[in-house]
């Protein structure tokens, strides 16, 4: 029994140990039946939610203003706008407006380059004594011929140009038509090397004395650009083919000729070695990007 000891002991305990012990545990009795009775609390409990918690709202925050007490100001009344706000308008506006003239332009240039290869095709007029320049532009890139003299003394050298890679010349040299000073036009005989621009360094073929027939392209005057430096006549130095200014200089008429060659590789270098004026092909060289500017605005 596991309580046998205990009780064994209460009684080997003597007779007095035995009295106090119960006099203090029905003292103990007493107090407690005197003790006045704790009411249960009847204060309500706050009932569990099986719910779950509801997440954290931007209005629990403390300083959580609303829209709807305080509205943002979505309309400036009375105020103009600025300048970025216009800016954003007119760029569609201005890239519509390019657009449709690149589509213009477009239109012309293919006309013209097929009025250009319509003409190069057909064979060489010959070029009248008297021309009219205001008549060049109907013929632009037509092949024409002409049988004269060149006037090497009045020889005109026009660059920088590049050919190849090779720094040299364009060779601008009057021709005298059957022995009549106001019939002389410019000839665009071709390039030489900035090594041979000196003619007592050239082979004698590269500046025949003898009537010549020349056989190229009747071009309109070059037009200069922004970039390009002034001509110097007077020191002789031309920089893009003025022909109007040449016409004056040499006396001749503003009537610009471009001499045209096979493009033959053992040709060309024979010529480039001995300062013979290498010919341009019988092409047009038009450049066409229009399209390109089109899908570009």
């Amino acid at each position: 029994m596991a309580n046998g000891p205990v009780f064994l002991n209460c009684l080997l305990r003597p007779a007095a140990t035995r009295r106090v012990t119960a006099s203090i545990g029905r003292n103990a009795a007493q107090k407690w039946a005197a003790a006045p009775r704790q009411q249960p609390s009847t204060a309500a409990r706050r009932p569990i939610s099986t719910s779950p918690r509801r997440p954290k709202q931007a209005a629990d925050e403390p300083g959580f203003t609303s829209i709807v007490d305080n509205p943002p100001e979505l309309v400036r009344t009375g105020r103009r706008h600025g300048p970025g706000l216009i800016v954003l308008a007119i760029i569609p506006v201005a890239a519509f407006i390019l657009g449709t003239w690149q589509v213009q332009r477009l239109k012309w240039k293919t006309e013209l380059l097929a009025k250009c290869e319509d003409r190069i095709v057909r064979s060489p007029l010959p070029l009248p004594g008297r021309v009219d320049p205001d008549a060049i532009a109907d013929f632009d890139y037509r092949r024409v011929h002409a049988a004269g003299r060149f006037r090497h003394d009045q020889e005109m050298l026009v660059g920088p140009r590049i050919h190849d890679g090779e720094q040299g010349y364009m060779v601008v040299t009057p021709l005298e038509r059957d022995g009549d000073p106001d019939a002389k036009v410019l000839v665009n005989r071709g390039w030489i090397s900035k090594k041979l621009a000196d003619q007592r360094k050239r082979h004698p073929d590269a500046l025949p004395r003898d009537e010549v027939r020349v056989e190229g392209l009747l071009r309109q005057p070059w037009k200069k650009n922004m970039f390009t430096p002034d001509n110097k006549p007077q020191t002789g130095e031309f920089y893009f083919p003025d022909v109007h200014q040449m016409a004056a200089l040499t006396k001749s008429q503003p009537v610009w000729i471009e001499a045209t060659m096979e493009p033959d590789l053992m040709q060309v270098l024979d010529f480039e070695h001995r300062g013979i004026p290498i010919g341009r092909p019988a092409e047009v060289n038009l450049r066409n990007n229009h399209a390109q500017y089109i899908f570009t605005w």
